[in-house]
């Protein structure tokens, strides 16, 4: 299937979880920013940013949570349920994930965002600054990012978080780690 001409763009791709196609837009855009932006022999980290204390902040932990049950042999999988990655850890993760190579990493995370955009996923190119939602100064990650609109900002974007509904973001994660898969096997073979 080809993307949406709408869909894909210089920066990235953009998708609603409830489009017909969406997993398979998901697979095809990642696979083809991976082929623009990863230079091998790097390895591969999904950096899985969030927590499983705030639903919506949960997100990113989710997506690490399904992409480890499916054995990546490809890549390394960091940010789950049992081991977020967060606020207070990211900056010792960053530093132990550089310490021996350099690693393309694939940063996953939860955003906030307009009302009409809740529940799209965007794929794009180069960095987010995880926290930028909720006024953290976190260093930014990724030489790809993908990130999901789980709810709407601009007043109280704690509050928004710890009240975003879990059925959306499990939905959210199970189309984004399945559209992962998708577009990695297409990119391997």
């Amino acid at each position: 299937m080809l993307l949406d001409p709408q869909a894909l763009r210089p920066s990235g791709i953009r998708v609603h979880i409830d489009s017909p196609n969406a997993i398979e837009a998901i697979a095809n855009g990642f696979a083809i920013l991976l082929s623009e932006t990863y230079c091998p022999p790097s390895p591969i980290v999904f950096l899985c940013i969030g927590t499983d204390r705030s639903t919506g902040d949960s997100l990113g932990p989710l997506v690490g949570n399904m992409l480890m049950e499916k054995n990546f042999l490809n890549a390394r999988v960091m940010g789950c349920l049992a081991e977020p990655v967060h606020a207070g850890n990211l900056q010792n993760i960053l530093q132990e994930l550089y310490r021996f190579n350099q690693p393309y990493i694939i940063a996953v995370d939860a955003s906030l965002g307009r009302s009409e955009n809740v529940g799209t996923v965007k794929i794009g190119k180069g960095p987010i600054k995880p926290g930028a939602g909720v006024n953290k100064n976190l260093p930014e990650v990724g030489q790809l990012h993908i990130t999901g609109v789980v709810n709407v900002g601009g007043f109280m974007e704690f509050f928004v978080l710890q009240n975003t509904r879990l059925f959306l973001v499990m939905k959210m994660a199970r189309v984004i780690s399945d559209g992962i898969v998708l577009g990695m096997k297409r990119f391997f073979t």
